[in-house]
């Protein structure tokens, strides 16, 4: 991720790669990392540190030289991901962008310039974290039923949705492999990477990449005849109502909103109607215990265990 010149300091973060979270760095500031759910400073020499460092900050030229590098020295070429606050490189990988915007005359935003605070977040695809729920996700005459998993943020929500798509894209001990169509409007679920997804979501899914959520749904349906029809993060009645539209054109769901319990999300205004309606048959809740992300139940539309 980083020009050649710079790569010797990281060498002591690769090292903790397969717990390496994410990687900021800000003008003027040290910069820090997360890991295994831990923050450490870097110092000048790459070792990690508790406290910030006096002497080690990073410099406007850095966060330059490494934006120019993650778009191929064409920032032109990444202008519309930049515009929106993030691009999304080859692995996955997501880096968060922040500094100047540039407004056109209607307050949309043109460009950012001046970028001098970069969040580079680690994209981890964990194989298997869905085996366990799948039994309580298919009937027993194989059918899949609406999914909505619920989670805090950094909670494995993502990671879990994209191991669901694989699984029911797949097929598996509970049912039969079937045509899924991702919306992925960031990137996140399937990390597009020049239109080629860079994560396994199985052999039967189609991804579409960038596109807002509401738009995305309806045009998979008129174009991909899905399935089963997969979103991350709900948050707008607008979601909400493309994914009645989708449900009433025969496509299950799996989708997934922000929240820390069923109960939680009944008082989310643009939720009430979903809750009501029954429209999800089943929800799983993710929560961290110890560090470690968990599921911590799994309810049928009633909220009843199951």
């Amino acid at each position: 991720m980083f020009p050649e010149q710079m790569r010797g300091r990281w060498n002591v973060v690769a090292d903790s790669a397969d717990s390496l979270q994410e990687i900021r760095m800000r003008v003027g500031r040290p910069a820090t990392v997360l890991i295994a759910g831990k923050e450490w400073f870097v110092g000048a020499d790459g070792g990690l540190v508790d406290m910030p460092p006096r002497t080690t900050k990073s410099t406007p030229e850095e966060l330059e030289s490494v934006l120019k590098h993650l778009c191929q020295y064409s920032l032109y070429a990444f202008a519309d991901e930049i515009r929106q606050g993030f691009l999304t490189i080859q692995g996955g990988h997501r880096i968060g962008l922040a500094g100047q915007v540039v407004l056109e005359d209607d307050n949309k935003v043109r460009n950012i310039k001046y970028i001098r605070y970069l969040n580079i977040r680690i994209a981890h695809e964990i194989k298997g974290v869905s085996d366990v729920l799948l039994s309580r996700l298919y009937n027993d005459k194989g059918l899949f039923y609406n999914t909505l998993l619920i989670s805090p943020p950094g909670c494995g929500k993502t990671t879990m949705l994209r191991d669901l798509v694989r699984n029911v894209s797949d097929g598996n001990a509970y049912g039969k492999g079937m045509n899924v169509s991702v919306v992925d409007e960031r990137s996140e679920i399937a990390g597009s990477y020049l239109g080629v997804a860079q994560n396994d979501v199985g052999i039967r899914t189609d991804v579409l990449d960038g596109c807002p959520k509401r738009e995305g749904m309806m045009m998979l349906i008129r174009s991909m005849a899905p399935q089963v029809l997969a979103v991350d993060e709900l948050g707008s009645d607008e979601d909400v109502q493309a994914l009645q539209m989708a449900s009433g054109c025969g496509c299950k769901l799996i989708a997934t909103v922000h929240g820390n319990s069923l109960d939680d999300i009944r008082h989310k205004n643009y939720m009430r109607n979903v809750i009501s309606s029954r429209l999800f048959e089943r929800y799983l809740v993710l929560t961290r215990k110890n560090g470690r992300c968990e599921v911590e139940g799994c309810y049928d539309r009633d909220g009843s265990d199951v």
